[in-house]
């Protein structure tokens, strides 16, 4: 999501421009039921008129229908182009043709674009977003607590499930877990109250943090992502698991 509000910015350039022409060269990128066909009779002639982020979800409202656009780990947006992201933790500094995965031809000249090499991405024409929870900028202590309260799912998976609080990626799971010194394993539900405050605070700082500082790579954990690293806080041999079917680095001694 802190790679979101970056492109979101970028986006906001094209804010009033009518859209000439859709390239979607990958049918398996279009997802939710749009094809190509569909998008071009809904875009093409309407003009952007506004840009929303919902979770991982960067929104393009027009005058006619509302654009999704996904990013995964490995998308980037550009525009004219250039974006605000050179390279993504993951992916790679490159812009070959064959990964434009999707792209507006703007009345005027110029395009906004998305590159994806490894297709983890994707487009959606008027997505439901009543399946996402609330957004992990927003979400209240009350909310996260009751949503907690309610699941004997692993912690880090719970974070991670969009439709329970949304734009937590993996990184930002396991940094904001880190911090504050819960195990990713331990089921949701038991958290105590203190607990979940800590919790809450700490996804708010983690958010707020990497996103002055650029990206979700950018996290105090994020040099020990490596086998037979160690904690950063307390020289511990971190402990490289899979949990809610994502690779986990934690700390066994500050993380219970």
């Amino acid at each position: 999501m802190i790679e979101i509000e970056a492109y979101r910015g970028l986006a906001e350039s094209v804010v009033g421009r009518r859209v000439g022409g859709v390239h979607a060269p990958d049918p398996w990128y279009l997802k939710d039921g749009t094809t190509a066909r569909a998008l071009r009779n809904a875009l093409v002639g309407a003009r952007v008129t506004g840009t929303r982020r919902v979770g991982k979800l960067l929104l393009l409202d027009t005058t006619g229908p509302v654009l999704g656009l996904r990013f995964g780990m490995t998308g980037r947006l550009l525009v004219d182009g250039t974006g605000p992201i050179e390279q993504l933790e993951y992916s790679s500094r490159r812009a070959l043709p064959a990964w434009v995965r999707f792209g507006l031809r703007l009345d005027g000249g110029g395009a906004m674009e998305v590159l994806d090499p490894r297709r983890l991405g994707g487009v959606i024409l008027d997505p439901d977003l009543g399946r996402l929870g609330p957004d992990a900028k927003a979400i209240t202590r009350a909310e996260l607590a009751a949503g907690l309260a309610r699941s004997r799912a692993p912690l880090k998976a719970w974070l991670l499930d969009q439709s329970r609080v949304a734009g937590v990626g993996n990184l930002i799971a396991d940094e904001t877990l880190w911090r504050a010194g819960l195990d990713p394993a331990r089921p949701a539900a038991s958290l105590d109250r203190d607990e979940v405050a800590t919790l809450h605070r700490q996804l708010r700082r983690t958010i707020t943090t990497l996103t002055r500082r650029g990206g979700s790579h950018t996290g105090d954990l994020q040099v020990a992502r490596v086998r037979g690293a160690t904690c950063p806080r307390d020289g511990a041999l971190l402990q490289r698991r899979t949990v809610g079917g994502r690779t986990t680095y934690s700390c066994p001694q500050h993380q219970t």
